[in-house]
């Protein structure tokens, strides 16, 4: 079985030489054999046991309850729930700055299509339309599952009057839809707004306007409630009169 100085086992784990006299003077990582001149020797066990006392410390756990905790009968057991607690922390840094990625690359794709690359009123723009993408996504997911069942209701009662020469299914579905389509607009845009690339202001335009204007999946040709200009503008979720640096 192999033997390690106090250096070696302190290069195999990355630590220095000193932590490692440090953890011996606390008891928590003795050295398995002792020479005829005092030298230390540590075995593969000591150096597992120090890999251990190492990932503990990074997770911020003291001295004296790592002792305690390598004292009892079963330490596994409870490592094993602290190795789950660290590996649900590190998924969730993973999520967060994937977020934070996803929200960079938004920026970096809206940059070109503004016409002032480096306006940091154009940059403030693009970043508070994507901390909004989330409930934008959740509004266009609710419409979405409305219109399923009208979708299914409307074709049904097409291939029902074609099939039998019956109509008033597809009656029945226009009286329903109607209703539905005017809900629908109400509740979208009252439920957006938009952000004027000339005074950077977020405004909600006329009903009718909005209905009618030409538009894009995040842009529409709009005039700004605020300035007057006349183009383009960001679609986001907000509210009217909301400001953004």
């Amino acid at each position: 079985m192999s033997k390690y100085t106090t250096g070696e086992i302190a290069k195999l784990c990355g630590v220095s030489v000193r932590t490692v006299q440090y953890y011996d003077t606390r008891g928590i990582l003795t050295p398995s054999e002792l020479t005829e001149g005092g030298r230390r020797l540590y075995s593969e066990d000591d150096v597992k046991r120090l890999k251990i006392i190492c990932f503990l410390r990074d997770t911020d756990i003291s001295i004296n309850s790592i002792g305690a905790l390598l004292s009892e009968d079963d330490p596994g057991s409870v490592i094993s729930v602290l190795l789950e607690q660290q590996e649900q922390l590190l998924r969730k840094e993973v999520r967060e700055r994937q977020a934070k990625l996803d929200m960079l690359e938004g920026i970096r794709r809206g940059l070109k299509s503004v016409d002032d690359f480096f306006s940091i009123e154009s940059i403030g723009d693009i970043a508070y339309a994507m901390e909004n993408k989330k409930n934008m996504r959740r509004l266009h997911a609710i419409l979405l599952i409305t219109a399923i069942p009208i979708g299914i209701i409307q074709w049904a009662s097409i291939v029902f009057w074609i099939a039998s020469g019956i109509w008033w299914l597809f009656a029945l579905y226009v009286l329903v839809a109607v209703p539905y389509a005017i809900w629908v607009i109400a509740f979208y845009f009252n439920r957006i707004a938009y952000i004027c690339p000339q005074c950077h202001e977020v405004f909600k335009p006329r009903r009718k306007e909005a209905m009618f204007a030409r538009h894009t999946l995040t842009l529409r040709k709009l005039t700004c409630t605020g300035c007057g200009y006349k183009g383009f503008c960001v679609e986001t979720y907000g509210e009217e009169g909301k400001e953004h640096g």
